[in-house]
């Protein structure tokens, strides 16, 4: 007993949670604001809860982590190990099938990468992060360590694994595809020279049928450019490859002396919104650089060896070859730069070429795109999305604007599609294919006579689904669907798509005794009762579906991932229909299955493990309530293994959610989930806290409504404030729930939602975690998620929203985390001046700035550490709260002096040590009774 007692007494600090060194040389900044005042009131929260090891371990590692934050110590932690061992569980392999549904290969992943892999030097470049030791490859590139072939057996069974052999271990793995016909396997292999630090990139491939890899090119005159698309398939045994030119040299070196002042000029009155320019080129020295890293050399290289430069050297963003194998469209980008918007917006030039090197012609040559608008449906001027048509050999499509790209131009039609072959004879003019009031999405193609086109509008949320017959100009299109694109209830789901041989899809064509067209529609299939998948029938000339399979509705949730019967024509009989499918429950991992018609008989091919078998009895279920206006709302309530809300008491609870808007209250009440999926802890973070003890309410919905021509956000707090109250309502009334223990937090937009909570609703929350958010909306003053009205248009809107306005408010406890280097328009700026504000208002708070960290968080010690801080916040401010504290915050005199402190700290420890004193009589009693 006299070592707790030393703890909880504040004898000895000893930190009975795992601190390792920080490989890095900058731990975690860490800004804290203890709240004078307040202090014996957090001595009392510990005091409340002290006769639970867990908590007197809380107080301990908090006491220690403020020694090491005045001593500006402290270092990389670690939460504790029942957690620690969730978060290393390593991932399922990724899988890739053959083209022609005979192979599948699993690529093999680690869990989180070491901080160092985050340390090396990068450059920033017009929205690119280059890591300029790596012989031209984006920075922070995930990668896989291994590869795994099965054939696919005609019983639907797996054959013997073959792995992959002939590079070095250690390898890391990146652009794996297959080739066209299924034969072989393109993949980069990298190693980091342990001498110079540099990168070693080279391009392998490897035979599917032995496993055998080697480099695809010795040539050390030839290297890699990875920046954008790196390679792809012409043919079967040819890649089109983006390498480093031969001229070029080192590269260009910042003057000392700089050519002159930076200047930005808007003297012809041109109207430039931009939500984010962070990470844009910021003067001539930048532009050159970008030059010399993204210019690539395109060649020519066969299986064989061969090799054959193509095209001059150019800053190519896109490889498209034709499906009859014949030409080459590439897409790059060229000067004038701008230091406005990214590389996506520089002028854009489309052109043709033919496989052996010759030019065709021109498609398109876009200029710089600075001026288009911030509202929702705007787009550039000009050609977009230029494709080629993947049921004809060389045919080209794309969209071209009528609006000006300007979505608040009233205009009929919107949108034009046109098509015209690669080398058009005789001078031919573009065909129109259809004309669009609503704003181009995309086109699903199947054949001449049958295509299915989508166009959307989001200020309506109307969505239309054309047939149209593209070789049959006499026929006339036709709507298949129009509906609201939020009504989830009546999705009828995406058109199942089958390989060509060309490598392209179409739609499958699906062979049955009636007469008719039928192609198969695949969906989530979300009901009231929770999604359930399924897969229909639809007669495209009639419109009429039938339901010919859906997921299990009790115990699991069954999803269609892809197409397994092969037919060159894209021509399937449905009793021979295959499927790959998942399948998994609330307590089994998904599992991967063929499905055969037409018994519709199912072969398992995995056998993952459970990733967590100290939590596969956790309960989850979805529950549905309705808020004070009447919109029905939905969330997954997920309790501990083994506790009954009848017989325990109510538990520390963690609500984490993320607002969403709708345009109809039907819309926001609709349920979008399913009680039988899985629940996948890693890509789940707040259900780490099952593992200790506590409650969790993930993704409660939090719709913000603006209904007809209303703007959502102007009642953004109200509906904030009415969506949160009922949650914490209904946890509450189910018991399961302690009332003053109810924490919230969020990402980024959930970040924001964090601090407004705590700013409006403080008597719902007792602490608050808020990781990379944006707390001052006057700081992006031209729109923010949905709101695409500016600062200026909408400025009460923007301050109201903006809990950077109303930190003057916050009671309640906050943390902030934010990454280092956060690209986005959530900068750390945001969290840093955030926490000035609330300091400034004695606001009990805490800052984390993880170094080299972006909007998301990757690095091992860093995931570690942002869990370490969560639990100990949990701990202090949500496990160890009670009603008791807060009545006494709001009656007794918080004036702080000296001589209150040093009272209430004496009365708070001989309440502790009665409390102790009374736990260790208790267990002698219970241990005397055993005996």
């Amino acid at each position: 007993m006299l070592p707790l007692l030393q703890q909880h007494m504040g004898i000895t600090h000893a930190n009975s949670i795992t601190t390792e060194p920080s490989p890095s040389p900058r731990p975690p900044l860490l800004r804290l604001l203890p709240q004078p005042r307040r202090r014996r009131h957090a001595h009392a929260k510990h005091i409340a809860l002290s006769t639970n090891c867990k908590c007197a371990s809380a107080a301990s590692a908090s006491a220690s982590v403020e020694e090491d934050d005045v001593a500006g110590g402290l270092g990389y932690r670690h939460p504790p190990k029942q957690i620690q061992e969730i978060l290393d569980v390593p991932p399922n392999p990724s899988y890739l099938i053959s083209p022609r549904r005979d192979r599948i290969m699993f690529l093999q992943r680690t869990a989180m990468p070491p901080l160092s892999e985050l340390t090396k030097p990068e450059i920033v470049l017009s929205g690119i992060r280059i890591d300029p030791g790596s012989n031209n490859m984006r920075s922070r590139m995930s990668f896989y360590t291994g590869i795994i072939v099965h054939d696919l057996m005609d019983s639907g069974t797996l054959g013997p694994a073959k792995e992959v052999h002939g590079y070095a271990d250690g390898a890391k793995i990146n652009f794996v595809t297959w080739s066209p016909d299924g034969q072989h396997m393109a993949f980069t292999v990298r190693y980091e020279d342990k001498v110079d630090n540099s990168v070693n990139l080279s391009l392998w491939v490897a035979n599917a049928e032995s496993g055998e890899a080697r480099p695809l090119c010795i040539s050390e005159d030839i290297r890699l450019n990875a920046i954008f698309e790196l390679f792809v398939w012409v043919n079967d045994s040819t890649v089109l490859v983006c390498t480093i030119p031969s001229s070029r040299g080192c590269p260009p070196k910042k003057p000392l002396v700089p050519f002159g002042p930076r200047i930005r000029s808007n003297e012809h009155k041109n109207v430039v919104q931009m939500r984010a320019t962070k990470e844009m080129l910021k003067d001539l020295h930048e532009e050159e650089l970008f030059d010399y890293y993204a210019t690539s050399q395109l060649i020519l290289l066969s299986l064989d060896g061969t090799v054959k430069p193509i095209a001059p050297p150019a800053i190519y963003t896109a490889l498209d070859p034709s499906p009859d194998e014949k030409y080459l469209m590439l897409t790059s980008v060229h000067r004038p730069y701008s230091s406005t918007v990214s590389y996506k917006r520089f002028p854009k030039k489309v052109e043709l070429w033919t496989v052996d090197g010759t030019f065709i012609r021109e498609v398109c040559d876009l200029p710089l795109a600075e001026d288009i608008p911030i509202t929702s449906g705007s787009v550039r001027k000009g050609k977009r999305l230029i494709s080629w048509r993947p049921d004809m050999p060389s045919t080209l499509y794309w969209v071209e604007a009528q609006d000006g790209g300007d979505a608040n131009v009233e205009v009929s039609p919107r949108d034009i599609v046109y098509m015209e072959l690669a080398d058009p004879l005789n001078g031919e003019k573009p065909q129109v294919l259809l004309k669009l009031d609503l704003r181009y999405r995309r086109i699903s193609w199947c054949n001449g006579s049958q295509a299915l086109v989508y166009e959307h509008w989001y200020r309506t949320r109307r969505t239309r689904t054309w047939v149209i017959s593209p070789d049959c100009k006499d026929v006339s299109p036709r709507v298949l669907f129009e509906r609201s694109s939020e009504d989830a209830y009546s999705n009828p789901g995406s058109p199942m798509m089958c390989r060509t041989p060309a490598g392209t899809f179409v739609i499958a064509k699906i062979k049955t005794n009636y007469e008719g067209t039928y192609i198969l529609l695949k969906g989530k299939g979300a009901t009231p009762k929770g999604s359930i998948p399924f897969l229909d029938l639809l007669n495209i000339n009639t419109g009429v579906k039938e339901r010919i399979w859906e997921s299990s509705k009790e115990k699991y949730y069954e999803s269609v991932l892809a197409l397994m019967s092969y037919n060159p024509k894209c021509e399937i009989q449905l009793n021979h229909l295959k499927l790959l499918v998942s399948k998994e429950s609330r307590m089994e991992p998904t599992q991967y299955y063929i499905k055969a018609w037409p018994d519709k008989t199912q072969v398992q091919i995995t056998n993952y493990s459970h990733p967590y078998p100290q939590l596969a009895l956790l309960q989850k279920e979805v529950i549905r309530y309705q808020r004070v206006d009447g919109v029905k709302l939905t969330a997954t309530l997920y309790l501990p293994p083994g506790y009954d809300p009848s017989k325990d008491e109510p538990l520390p609870c963690l609500i984490w959610s993320y607002p969403g808007e709708f345009k109809s209250r039907e819309a926001a009440g609709q349920v979008r989930r399913s009680p039988n999926k899985f629940a996948r802890i890693r890509s789940n973070f707040p259900l780490l806290w099952l593992a200790r003890g506590f409650a969790i309410l993930a993704d409660p919905t939090i719709p913000i409504i603006g209904e007809r021509d209303q703007e959502a956000n102007d009642r953004y707090i109200e509906q904030l404030v009415a969506s949160a109250e009922a949650a914490v309502n209904e946890i509450v009334r189910r018991g399961v729930a302690h009332p003053d223990k109810i924490a919230v937090g969020g990402h980024s937009y959930g970040a924001f939602m964090t601090a407004n909570l705590l700013a409006h609703a403080p008597h719902l929350f007792c602490c608050g975690i808020a990781r990379s958010g944006a707390y001052n909306r006057t700081l992006t003053p031209f729109g923010f998620q949905k709101e695409v009205r500016t600062l200026w248009e909408a400025t009460d809107t923007y301050i109201k929203m903006s809990p950077f306005m109303s930190a003057n408010k916050i009671k309640k406890p906050i943390l902030l985390i934010h990454g280092e280097d956060d690209s986005k328009v959530t900068t750390a700026m945001q969290s840093s001046q955030f926490y000035d504000a609330l300091k400034g208002n004695g606001v009990p708070c805490r800052l984390v700035i993880l170094p080299f960290e972006r909007h998301h968080y990757v690095a091992r010690e860093s995931v570690m550490h942002v869990i370490w801080e969560t639990d100990r916040w949990l701990e202090m401010y949500c496990v160890s709260n009670s009603r008791n504290i807060q009545v006494m915050e709001s009656t007794v005199d918080t004036t702080w002096s000296p001589a209150r402190e040093a009272l209430a700290l004496y009365f708070t420890k001989i309440y502790s040590l009665s409390k102790l004193v009374h736990l260790a009589f208790a267990q002698i009693f219970h241990q005397e009774v055993k005996k």
